[in-house]
């Protein structure tokens, strides 16, 4: 090679590194694997169709089945609403346990938005109209006004259920709004939909940017506190409702109120994380930054989510670990307790706002494929089919899973001391001392908490390459603006892979990648190579083919929709 060639390769080169987006690093994805060990990406999207086949299946067969019961109480809206287990063989539920109204709005509300997510029509799944069922979760008798997370709280109460416990009174209501947006026209939910986001709107007023407290009663319409520590967090989930029904109806109120809510998360002192609602504000303020020209704090916000820092709920974040040889990195809940317990749902969960954060801003891209391809890898672990049988509390029960219901957690050292001879990581879950003496030992395979699966199943698709993800950015980013197909690839080896990246059927594209600025491929009909540096990442946007290219500040637009909300002058 002559020194002109040399040159010019350098020359190239340099270029090309120049023009990537610096990448900002999340500390505690930094401490994950590259490629974590027992390596398994699990077909999630098919695991989201088995499990609405078989749980909402009113005539299955077996021990604890079925999982689904018909409750005639009509709480709350005219009409018979299907009831599912918490666990499986929950003795305070079913049909002839307290009335058979004792059932969790986070299990029905996430089964139906999780195989909304994948294709699945729930407003006539088999006979039922499961959308509609969820209007018996807003509570009118309590004169609340809001999704919770029973028909009944009074019965769930009586059944063992929880108290005032502000985020199981704010998450229903981020689980609603997201089920809502993919049917608008669903009568009654619009209204609903309202009456929520006016309710948020005007507590957040009363708030006045104090969120330190157990809960909001939304009846009263005051704050309260209770034995529960505060959960400034609840911001994050009143921020992220208002800001969606901005997005839905256009009343600048929403949008004055989300910004409000947001400024009261920022402004917390500490980590303020409970439970599931931070990363929403991580996200949001991705967004609301990219969209509203705001400059919200994202690294700190991440921070929150992920560290396990949190004062009321001490070690609540993501963990990072090799327990006996298994990569447990990326699931989400106590990093600290008995070692850590992870657990499913939030693992689920977490995925919903923060993979759709990389279309506002790019430069999490990195960090956030990182944490996908461990987290995706780590949750099939909770489920028996995949766990070894030396690491589960009850192998010998585990068929009655029927291979789509999961362990409700992953912990280092059981706490319960029944299972202090299984080995870490020991797949198990609580439910046996929900009502110790009574559930029986399948209560730990989670029925709400595998109902999630649908968040997984949508977003992640496996390419030609072992280890590179596709992450769909559009799949759980809930009333976003008119967009374009938008992927994430992350590259976890340390050379340069290249991909085949396919496009939609019907139309030509070019490929822009948002990494690199550039539009890497043109007028692609099937399908297109794509290479991806190492331990880098693409964030590919699927554009019409000779669309016309305009800039707006710092967006980028083709044919009038943002393809890039951080474009290189």
């Amino acid at each position: 090679m002559n020194n002109i060639l040399k040159a010019y390769l350098l020359f190239v080169s340099a270029y090309s590194l120049q023009a990537q987006v610096t990448q900002i690093p999340i500390p505690r994805v930094d401490q994950m694997p590259d490629m974590p060990a027992h390596f398994e990406i699990i077909d999630y999207n098919k695991l989201s169709h088995d499990f609405n086949t078989v749980v909402f299946d009113f005539n299955a067969k077996g021990k604890h089945w079925p999982i689904v019961w018909i409750d005639k109480s009509q709480k709350n809206f005219p009409q018979d609403v299907v009831g599912m287990y918490t666990a499986m063989g929950d003795v305070r539920q079913g049909p002839n346990n307290n009335r058979g109204m004792f059932h969790e709005a986070l299990a029905s509300m996430g089964a139906t938005l999780g195989a909304t997510l994948v294709g699945i029509d729930k407003t006539k799944d088999r006979g039922h109209n499961y959308v509609a069922m969820l209007k018996n979760y807003f509570n009118s008798e309590t004169g609340w006004d809001i999704m919770m997370n029973n028909t009944c709280p009074e019965v769930a109460l009586l059944g063992g259920g929880y108290g005032r416990d502000w985020w199981y009174d704010v998450y229903p209501n981020v689980l609603f709004y997201a089920i809502y947006e993919k049917y608008p026209n669903e009568p009654g939910l619009e209204q609903m939909a309202r009456k929520i986001a006016d309710k948020f709107y005007e507590a957040d007023k009363i708030l006045n940017g104090n969120y330190d407290y157990s809960f909001f009663d939304y009846g009263k319409m005051q704050p309260m506190k209770n034995n529960i520590c505060a959960q400034p967090d609840a911001a994050a989930g009143h921020a992220w409702v208002l800001y969606s029904a901005y997005k839905k109806f256009g009343d600048k109120k929403y949008l004055d109120g989300a910004i409000s809510a947001l400024n009261a998360l920022q402004s917390q002192p500490i980590n303020p994380t409970y439970e599931l609602l931070m990363p929403f504000g991580a996200y949001l303020a991705a967004r609301i930054n990219a969209e509203e020209g705001k400059t919200y704090d994202i690294d700190k916000m991440l921070a929150w989510s992920f560290d396990g820092t949190a004062i009321c709920r001490e070690g609540w974040g993501v963990l990072v670990g090799n327990w006996n040889g298994y990569d447990i990195s990326g699931t989400v809940g106590s990093t600290v307790d008995r070692g850590g317990y992870g657990f499913l749902m939030n693992t689920y969960d977490m995925a919903w706002p923060i993979v759709p954060m990389a279309r506002y801003n790019q430069a999490y891209a990195n960090a956030i494929g990182k944490w996908m391809l461990n987290a995706a890898n780590a949750s099939k672990f909770f489920y028996p089919q995949y766990m070894p049988d030396e690491h589960e509390t009850i192998p010998e029960l585990a068929d009655a899973s029927k291979n789509v219901i999961a362990y409700e957690g992953i912990i280092k050292r059981s706490n319960m001391d029944r299972y202090q001879h299984v080995p870490a990581p020991v797949a198990q879950g609580d439910g046996p001392l929900w009502v110790p003496g009574q559930n029986p030992p399948e209560s730990q395979l989670s029925v709400y908490g595998s109902g999630h699966v649908g968040i997984f199943g949508s977003i992640i698709k496996k390419t030609d390459v072992e280890g590179i993800l596709q992450l769909d950015l559009l799949a759980t980013d809930s009333f976003h603006d008119k967009a374009y197909p938008s992927y994430l690839y992350y590259n976890p080896h340390g050379e340069t892979k290249t991909i085949t990246v396919k496009a939609a059927k019907g139309q030509k594209v070019d490929l822009y990648d948002t990494i690199s600025g550039k539009f890497i491929a043109k007028n692609v009909k099937a399908s297109a190579k794509v290479t991806i540096p190492a331990k880098g990442s693409a964030v590919i946007v699927m554009v019409p083919a000779k669309g016309k290219v305009t800039r707006s500040g710092s967006k980028m637009l083709v044919d009038n929709v943002v393809i890039d909300y951080n474009a290189a002058k």
